[in-house]
């Protein structure tokens, strides 16, 4: 009996996985009620675990979801008070599903694409668009989320239900937008994925929610395929993420790029990603997600860290510094300057982006500053530039991997 209720579990958590997005999303478009959705997806789930090891998977675990969700929302909205033509929708899409059929493509396109927009609506503030997005359309516990963001889950729950209210009170449409304004929000969709997948992948980080943000671009690029920048983010993520194995050594200590076994990266992914990229517009048409896709590709491609087309990638850092100016972009650039030009030219373009004093309290560009010093040769000066970078980093993963370079040194 164990085998079976693991082989259900298993079973579920794979509907689960495929299905979820879409039960929420067609729920909330129908109800409008973000909680009754997420309520009555999760309840579906939990009679799945509890009938499947009896009855057996079904054909179709996925309708069956859909069809007992539909009906549990159904349930709640004759209980309640509610208008007439709210209840009539859901009834017929109640019977409609009760034949297990899936909508047609068109219409889970439409539904998860709306949802997307949604939860990254830029009325909301960004830290909230990636807690919905993560709850909503990853279906990523509560705790989990306030755990990635360190505050309590109590306090979490409150700024998911603060952002779901939001979207009601100010009437945030649930739908994709057109034309121009397509064109201005999907930037800000963007950013929410790169920002869940930098949750993910920095070295404290939480690996699902990379997972989480590669599986979401993927989707996007899929349902946006005219949008290179979708196409591109999605690059960007694969060609990060493949070096995800090497980035740790056997004690779990962080491996820097030029360190890393290659052998250990995830081929397939780079080769998907270069593919995906060789249909992007070129350098001199590039977004920035584009060009970032680019230096990636520069660094996963090559054979080793001196057989990197620096050149190539200081091009491409010194167009996004063009594209979107920051500290942390010029700091970038500084380091790729320093290998495809020499040191000098490095602590020069590094020297420039300091004085301002933006990145003052960024330990990294200590250590930036501590590599371009080695490399000059000044060893002594270096090994203790890394020391300092190591005592302001809050990470382990990362003071650890400063700490050893100033050791070698």
């Amino acid at each position: 009996m164990t085998d079976v209720r693991a082989a259900a579990a298993q079973a579920a958590a794979a509907a689960a996985t495929d299905a979820y997005q879409r039960i929420v999303a067609a729920l909330i478009r129908i109800t409008g009620d973000w909680t009754l959705a997420e309520d009555s997806a999760q309840e579906a789930l939990a009679l799945a675990l509890d009938r499947w090891p009896i009855d057996g998977v079904p054909d179709n675990p996925g309708g069956w979801l859909m069809t007992v969700a539909r009906n549990r929302a159904l349930d709640v909205l004759r209980r309640g008070t509610v208008e007439r033509r709210k209840l009539r929708d859901v009834a017929v899409l109640a019977l409609t599903a009760a034949t297990a059929a899936p909508e047609r493509q068109e219409e889970i396109v439409d539904d998860r694409l709306r949802l997307i927009f949604t939860c990254c609506h830029p009325a909301l503030p960004l830290e909230a668009r990636v807690a919905l997005t993560l709850r909503t359309i990853c279906a990523v516990a509560t705790a989990d989320i306030a755990q990635a963001f360190l505050v309590g889950e109590s306090t979490m729950t409150r700024r998911l239900t603060r952002a779901k209210t939001k979207i009601t009170e100010a009437r945030i449409p649930y739908r994709v937008p057109t034309g121009p304004a397509l064109t201005e929000r999907l930037p800000g969709v963007l950013a929410v994925l790169y920002l869940l997948f930098t949750h993910g992948y920095n070295a404290d980080g939480e690996p699902a929610f990379a997972d989480e943000a590669i599986r979401l671009s993927r989707l996007l690029a899929r349902l946006m395929p005219d949008q290179p920048e979708a196409r591109a983010l999605l690059a960007l993520f694969l060609l990060q993420h493949s070096r995800r194995d090497a980035r740790r050594d056997a004690t779990g200590g962080l491996v820097p790029l030029d360190r890393q076994d290659r052998s250990r990266w995830d081929h397939t992914a780079i080769t998907e990603a270069t593919g995906i990229l060789s249909s992007v517009p070129g350098v001199s048409g590039s977004g920035v997600y584009a060009l970032q896709a680019r230096i990636a590709a520069c660094h996963a491609t090559a054979r080793s860290i001196a057989d990197t087309d620096w050149a190539r990638v200081a091009d491409c850092y010194d167009r996004l510094a063009e594209q979107q100016p920051s500290p942390v972009i010029e700091l970038n650039r500084a380091v790729a300057h320093g290998y495809a030009h020499g040191p000098a030219a490095g602590l020069d373009l590094l020297a420039r982006a300091r004085a301002g004093g933006a990145l003052d309290d960024y330990p990294l560009v200590i250590a930036a500053e501590a590599d371009l010093t080695a490399r000059s040769g000044d060893r002594v000066r270096a090994a203790r530039l890394f020391r300092e970078a190591a005592d302001r980093l809050h990470g382990d993963a990362e003071r650890r991997a400063l700490l050893d370079r100033a050791d070698e040194l």
